[in-house]
């Protein structure tokens, strides 16, 4: 197995993600090297072990092997070897810079909707049909990574935790003496003050990233601030006129698609709208996942029901028409 540093991906949880080439298959892969003096190293390497032992599912990013040991040094060595994703995170498609930007880093309409569905997917899976359910903890699009076909996939386990089966019926308004870590702008407001891990921390997170995806903006855009945060913003379109909300890039696509669709002046109104009321849909199931309590959350069930029934209405306005 060989790695370079020159290779360097990124950076996640408690370590550093290359590039690499498996020595007897000459298959490109993804080895996240464990940084052992980031606390809790020893600790997020056996719970993603364990969490990637009992899991499989096509939305997942897929470990093909571990390793534990000692390099030439004599110290400590822990790394954990992916399946490589072509096109990067999820992050890279939605704020690209200079050098990674491409015509094909651009993530259309139909191609966010459908990486929502995956994610969505790959959640419900683990909180509803594991043997016992499992909260990721650090939902956002750096862990998201994305293939050949951009099919999305729910990757970096360091800092998941199993629900024992008693406490899956219950919200997140028990206290915890175990600190909850996360990333700042994703991570549920009820674990900030102490509250124990829920399905519906990582509901809320979802929630978040839906709002990214097609608004553009990172919840720690420079624009929120004196109260005003990404589901505000995106609740208070709702009332008014959605399209303020919604990325410009996406927003470009669909005035492009309108003119090549056009025929008259009522056609391209009712294309308009129906994308509109579309866009109007996912903004509301954003908003409506990352609501500060959590019980007023969507379940990640009802939520991908509803992404997938969008899905439907867009393909009749984008690929048929």
């Amino acid at each position: 197995m060989w790695i370079l540093s020159t290779n360097l991906l990124g950076v996640g949880n408690f370590g550093s993600v290359y590039r690499g080439l498996l020595d007897q298959t000459q298959s490109v892969v993804a080895i996240k090297i464990l940084d052992r003096t980031c606390d809790g190293v020893s600790k997020g390497f056996i719970a993603e072990c364990e969490v990637m032992r009992r899991i499989r599912h096509r939305n997942l990013v897929k470990v093909l092997t571990t390793c534990s040991g000692f390099d030439f040094n004599g110290n400590d060595f822990k790394a954990l070897v992916y399946e490589f994703m072509s096109n990067g995170s999820l992050d890279e498609s939605l704020h690209p810079t200079a050098s990674q930007y491409t015509d094909r880093s651009k993530l259309t309409l139909l191609e966010r909707v459908n990486i929502s569905i995956d994610v969505a997917c790959a959640l419900d899976y683990l909180h509803h049909h594991c043997e016992m359910p499992i909260v990721h903890c650090d939902l956002k699009p750096s862990n998201i990574l994305l293939d050949d076909e951009k099919t999305g996939h729910l990757g970096d386990f360091g800092l998941a935790r199993f629900l024992p089966k008693a406490m899956h019926k219950l919200l997140a308004n028990q206290s915890s003496s175990i600190k909850v870590k996360g990333s700042f702008g994703y991570i549920a407001p009820e674990y900030g003050m102490g509250s124990a891990v829920s399905t519906q921390g990582d509901v809320y997170s979802f929630g978040v990233l839906i709002l990214e995806m097609f608004t553009g903006k990172r919840p720690t855009d420079d624009i929120f601030e004196n109260g005003l945060d990404l589901h505000h913003f995106a609740e208070a379109t709702l009332t008014n006129r959605v399209e303020k909300a919604i990325d410009p890039v996406l927003l470009q696509e669909i005035e492009e698609l309108d003119k090549r669709q056009r025929v008259t002046p009522e056609g391209k109104n009712k294309s308009w709208s129906n994308i509109q009321d579309c866009l109007a849909s996912i903004i509301k199931i954003g908003v409506a996942c990352s609501f500060e309590s959590p019980r007023e959350r969507m379940d990640i069930g009802d939520a991908l029901t509803k992404l997938q029934g969008i899905r439907k209405k867009l393909l009749n306005f984008i690929v048929i028409a």
